[in-house]
C-alpha cells in the first residue's frame, strides 16, 4: 500500500512554487515587447506629424526662407500665402470637393447600410453570392477601370449632361460606386452582432421592415457607421486618379470643377518659372485641415467601431 507525498508539488495546485525564472522570464519579454512597441508608435508619430509641421511652417514663410532653411521658424506670421492661395482657384476646389463629398457619402452610407442590413439580417437564396460578389468588388483595383469609367461616364453625358464628364453627378456616382464594396463589408460584420431579439421584437410589435432599419437598427449601428463613414470621408478627399479621368473641361469656355487634389497640382504648375511655394503650401495645409478635424472630432467613435465588432 502507498501513501501519498503531500509535499510533492501537484500542478494548479494552489501553493505550488512556479519554476525558478520562469515567470521573470516572461515579464522581461513583456517588457521587450512593451518598449519595442511604443518606439515603433513614437517613430510612427514622428513620421507623421513631422511633415504635417514642415508643410504649415511653409505657409507662413516667403520663398527666401523656405530656400534658405526648411526648418527655420517664420519670421513674420501672416495668411498672405493662405489669401493667394485661395485667390489662385483654392476656393473654388475646395467648394466642388464638399459638393461631390457631401453627395457621395450620403449615398455611399444609405445604399450601403442597407445592402449589409439586408445581406446580414435575411436568409434567402443568393445571399452568399451577393455578399462575396461586393467582397470582390473591394479587391478590384481602381486603376484597371479607368479606362472603361471613362467610356462608361462619357456615354452618360449623352444620355443627360449632368451624368456626363466633368459633372458633379457623374463623379458622385464612380465615387459610391468604388465605396460601396468596402461599406458593405464593414457593415454586414457589423449588423451581425447586434442581437437579434430587438429586431424579431420590433416585427413582433408591427414595425415594417423600413422603419425597424432606421428607427431600430441605424441607431444600433451607429459606431459602425461612424467609423466607416470616416474612412469613405478621407478615401474620396483625398481621391486623385478618378478626378483626374473624369472632371476634366471637355469644350472650351466649360466651368472647371476640379477636385481639390487637382487643384493643387494646378497651384504648382501655375507658378511656372516663378516659384511660390508658400501659396502651394498654404493650399496643402487648407486641404490637410478639414480631414483632420474630421478625425480627431470622431476619434473616439472610429476606435470603438473598430472594436466593438471585435468584442461582441
Amino acid at each position: 500500500m502507498t501513501t501519498l507525498d503531500k509535499t510533492a508539488s501537484v500542478p494548479g495546485q494552489r501553493g505550488t512554487k512556479p519554476e525558478p525564472g520562469k515567470d521573470q522570464r516572461f515579464a522581461d519579454g513583456g517588457g521587450v515587447l512593451n518598449v519595442f512597441s511604443h518606439g515603433f508608435l513614437a517613430v510612427w508619430a514622428v513620421l507623421i506629424l513631422l511633415p504635417l509641421l514642415w508643410v504649415v511652417l511653409g505657409s507662413f514663410k516667403t520663398d527666401a526662407q523656405i530656400n534658405g532653411s526648411a526648418w527655420s521658424w517664420p519670421a513674420h506670421w501672416g495668411f498672405d500665402a493662405f489669401s493667394r492661395a485661395w485667390s489662385k482657384g483654392i476656393g473654388g476646389f475646395f467648394a466642388n470637393t464638399v459638393i461631390v463629398l457631401l453627395g457621395s457619402v450620403t449615398l455611399t452610407m444609405l445604399l450601403g447600410s442597407m445592402a449589409a442590413y439586408v445581406l446580414a439580417r435575411y436568409e434567402f437564396k443568393g445571399n452568399r453570392f451577393i455578399y462575396y460578389l461586393f467582397v470582390a468588388g473591394s479587391m478590384f483595383p481602381v486603376y484597371l477601370a479607368l479606362v472603361p469609367l471613362f467610356f462608361m461616364v462619357r456615354n452618360l453625358g449623352e444620355i443627360s449632361p449632368y451624368l456626363g464628364l466633368n459633372s458633379y453627378a457623374g463623379l458622385i456616382l464612380v465615387y459610391v460606386a468604388y465605396s460601396l464594396p468596402f461599406t458593405v463589408f464593414f457593415m454586414y460584420s457589423f449588423f451581425r452582432t447586434l442581437p437579434s431579439a430587438v429586431h424579431e421584437a420590433a416585427m413582433l410589435d408591427g414595425c415594417s421592415h423600413t422603419r425597424t432599419f432606421f428607427q431600430i437598427m441605424v441607431p444600433m449601428a451607429k459606431p459602425g457607421l461612424i467609423s466607416v463613414g470616416i474612412f469613405n470621408v478621407l478615401g474620396q478627399w483625398n481621391q486623385y486618379i478618378l478626378p483626374v479621368t473624369l472632371m476634366q473641361p471637355t469644350t472650351a469656355g466649360e466651368a472647371d470643377h476640379s477636385m481639390l487634389a487637382q487643384g493643387l497640382v494646378n497651384l504648382a504648375l501655375q507658378s511656372g518659372y516663378k516659384s511660390d511655394a508658400p501659396a502651394l503650401f498654404a493650399g496643402m495645409t487648407i486641404a490637410m485641415l478639414p480631414v483632420l478635424v474630421v478625425y480627431l472630432s470622431f476619434q473616439r467613435q472610429v476606435q470603438a467601431g473598430l472594436t466593438s465588432a471585435t468584442l461582441k
